[in-house]
Protein backbone atom coordinates (compact mmCIF):
# COMPACT_ATOMS: atom_id res chain seq x y z
CA UNK A 1 0.00 0.00 0.00
CA UNK A 2 1.24 3.51 -0.73
CA UNK A 3 2.55 5.42 2.28
CA UNK A 4 1.28 8.75 0.93
CA UNK A 5 -2.41 7.88 1.23
CA UNK A 6 -4.68 10.91 1.16
CA UNK A 7 -7.31 10.57 3.89
CA UNK A 8 -10.66 12.34 3.90
CA UNK A 9 -13.11 12.56 6.78
CA UNK A 10 -16.47 13.69 5.41
CA UNK A 11 -19.77 14.57 7.07
CA UNK A 12 -23.03 13.99 5.19
CA UNK A 13 -26.43 15.37 6.08
CA UNK A 14 -29.92 14.14 5.32
CA UNK A 15 -32.63 16.78 5.48
CA UNK A 16 -36.08 15.31 4.85
CA UNK A 17 -39.57 16.77 4.84
CA UNK A 18 -42.93 15.87 3.32
CA UNK A 19 -41.57 12.77 1.55
CA UNK A 20 -38.66 14.65 -0.01
CA UNK A 21 -34.91 14.79 0.62
CA UNK A 22 -32.70 17.82 0.08
CA UNK A 23 -30.15 17.11 -2.67
CA UNK A 24 -27.33 19.33 -3.95
CA UNK A 25 -25.73 19.36 -7.40
CA UNK A 26 -21.92 19.39 -7.33
CA UNK A 27 -19.47 20.45 -10.03
CA UNK A 28 -16.30 18.36 -9.83
CA UNK A 29 -12.76 19.37 -10.83
CA UNK A 30 -13.04 17.53 -14.14
CA UNK A 31 -16.21 19.49 -15.01
CA UNK A 32 -18.61 16.60 -14.38
CA UNK A 33 -21.60 17.06 -12.10
CA UNK A 34 -23.36 14.79 -9.64
CA UNK A 35 -26.05 14.91 -6.98
CA UNK A 36 -25.60 14.14 -3.29
CA UNK A 37 -26.97 15.14 0.06
CA UNK A 38 -25.29 18.24 1.50
CA UNK A 39 -22.06 17.87 3.41
CA UNK A 40 -18.34 17.96 2.99
CA UNK A 41 -14.85 17.57 4.36
CA UNK A 42 -14.23 17.82 8.09
CA UNK A 43 -11.44 20.38 8.43
CA UNK A 44 -8.64 19.97 11.02
CA UNK A 45 -9.91 21.02 14.45
CA UNK A 46 -13.59 20.60 13.51
CA UNK A 47 -16.00 18.04 14.91
CA UNK A 48 -18.11 16.03 12.48
CA UNK A 49 -21.30 17.86 13.50
CA UNK A 50 -19.58 21.25 13.46
CA UNK A 51 -18.33 20.60 9.93
CA UNK A 52 -21.71 19.28 8.84
CA UNK A 53 -23.57 22.30 10.20
CA UNK A 54 -21.11 24.63 8.44
CA UNK A 55 -21.28 22.75 5.12
CA UNK A 56 -25.08 22.62 5.08
CA UNK A 57 -25.25 26.37 5.76
CA UNK A 58 -22.68 27.13 3.04
CA UNK A 59 -24.26 24.84 0.45
CA UNK A 60 -27.95 25.46 1.11
CA UNK A 61 -28.39 28.51 3.32
CA UNK A 62 -30.21 26.37 5.92
CA UNK A 63 -29.17 26.57 9.57
CA UNK A 64 -29.42 23.18 11.29
CA UNK A 65 -29.84 23.35 15.08
CA UNK A 66 -30.26 19.64 15.90
CA UNK A 67 -28.81 16.45 14.38
CA UNK A 68 -29.53 12.75 14.92
CA UNK A 69 -27.01 10.04 14.19
CA UNK A 70 -24.81 8.77 12.91
CA UNK A 71 -27.41 6.99 10.79
CA UNK A 72 -24.74 5.11 8.84
CA UNK A 73 -21.09 5.33 7.87
CA UNK A 74 -19.28 4.72 4.61
CA UNK A 75 -15.68 3.72 3.98
CA UNK A 76 -14.29 3.77 0.44
CA UNK A 77 -10.80 2.30 0.55
CA UNK A 78 -8.73 3.29 -2.47
CA UNK A 79 -5.33 2.70 -0.89
CA UNK A 80 -4.59 -0.10 -3.39
CA UNK A 81 -5.75 2.01 -6.32
CA UNK A 82 -5.99 5.79 -6.52
CA UNK A 83 -4.17 6.21 -3.18
CA UNK A 84 -6.87 7.53 -0.85
CA UNK A 85 -9.17 6.52 2.00
CA UNK A 86 -12.58 8.15 2.39
CA UNK A 87 -14.63 7.89 5.59
CA UNK A 88 -18.12 9.41 5.72
CA UNK A 89 -20.41 9.80 8.72
CA UNK A 90 -24.06 10.57 7.89
CA UNK A 91 -26.53 12.32 10.23
CA UNK A 92 -30.13 13.46 9.83
CA UNK A 93 -31.22 17.01 10.58
CA UNK A 94 -33.98 17.18 13.18
CA UNK A 95 -34.46 20.96 13.21
CA UNK A 96 -33.47 23.69 10.80
CA UNK A 97 -34.45 27.17 9.75
CA UNK A 98 -33.97 29.47 6.78
CA UNK A 99 -34.65 29.34 3.06
CA UNK A 100 -32.71 27.57 0.32
CA UNK A 101 -29.92 29.86 -0.89
CA UNK A 102 -26.97 28.26 -2.68
CA UNK A 103 -23.86 30.35 -2.08
CA UNK A 104 -21.11 27.72 -1.71
CA UNK A 105 -17.82 29.56 -1.07
CA UNK A 106 -15.97 26.57 -2.55
CA UNK A 107 -17.90 26.91 -5.81
CA UNK A 108 -18.74 23.19 -5.86
CA UNK A 109 -22.48 23.21 -5.12
CA UNK A 110 -24.43 25.17 -7.72
CA UNK A 111 -28.00 23.92 -7.18
CA UNK A 112 -30.12 22.53 -4.34
CA UNK A 113 -33.63 21.14 -4.41
CA UNK A 114 -36.10 18.99 -2.54
CA UNK A 115 -36.44 15.65 -4.36
CA UNK A 116 -39.21 13.15 -3.71
CA UNK A 117 -37.78 9.98 -2.14
CA UNK A 118 -39.05 7.88 -5.07
CA UNK A 119 -37.05 10.03 -7.52
CA UNK A 120 -33.69 9.93 -5.70
CA UNK A 121 -32.58 6.64 -7.29
CA UNK A 122 -32.93 8.07 -10.80
CA UNK A 123 -31.07 11.21 -9.77
CA UNK A 124 -28.18 9.07 -8.47
CA UNK A 125 -28.01 6.90 -11.58
CA UNK A 126 -24.38 6.51 -12.64
CA UNK A 127 -22.96 7.56 -9.26
CA UNK A 128 -20.17 5.61 -7.61
CA UNK A 129 -21.63 2.88 -5.39
CA UNK A 130 -20.24 4.42 -2.20
CA UNK A 131 -22.29 7.55 -2.88
CA UNK A 132 -25.59 6.05 -4.06
CA UNK A 133 -26.09 2.66 -2.41
CA UNK A 134 -25.94 3.72 1.27
CA UNK A 135 -28.38 6.61 0.81
CA UNK A 136 -30.81 4.48 -1.21
CA UNK A 137 -30.61 1.66 1.36
CA UNK A 138 -31.31 4.12 4.17
CA UNK A 139 -34.25 5.72 2.35
CA UNK A 140 -35.70 2.27 1.55
CA UNK A 141 -35.42 1.19 5.18
CA UNK A 142 -32.94 -1.53 4.18
CA UNK A 143 -30.04 -0.36 6.33
CA UNK A 144 -30.24 -0.63 10.11
CA UNK A 145 -29.20 2.41 12.11
CA UNK A 146 -25.43 2.52 12.50
CA UNK A 147 -24.78 0.27 9.49
CA UNK A 148 -21.30 0.47 8.05
CA UNK A 149 -20.98 0.36 4.26
CA UNK A 150 -17.51 -0.57 2.96
CA UNK A 151 -16.10 -0.50 -0.55
CA UNK A 152 -12.74 -1.23 -2.13
CA UNK A 153 -11.71 1.12 -4.92
CA UNK A 154 -9.08 0.18 -7.49
CA UNK A 155 -7.97 1.70 -10.77
CA UNK A 156 -7.64 5.43 -11.29
CA UNK A 157 -9.66 8.35 -12.58
CA UNK A 158 -8.05 8.22 -16.02
CA UNK A 159 -8.74 4.55 -16.77
CA UNK A 160 -11.79 4.20 -14.56
CA UNK A 161 -12.38 3.30 -10.95
CA UNK A 162 -13.56 -0.17 -10.03
CA UNK A 163 -15.72 -0.19 -6.91
CA UNK A 164 -16.70 -3.35 -5.05
CA UNK A 165 -18.51 -3.77 -1.73
CA UNK A 166 -16.52 -5.44 1.06
CA UNK A 167 -17.66 -6.86 4.36
CA UNK A 168 -16.96 -5.02 7.62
Amino acid sequence: MPTDTHRWAVAGGILARDGAVLMVNNRRRNGSTDWSTPGGVVDPGETVLGALTREVAEETGLQVSAWDGPLYTVEADGRDGPGWLLKVEVHEAQQWSGELDVADPDGIVFDARWVQVGEVEELLSGQYAWMAEPLLAYLDGGAPRGHEFRYSVTGDHRTGLVVAPTTP
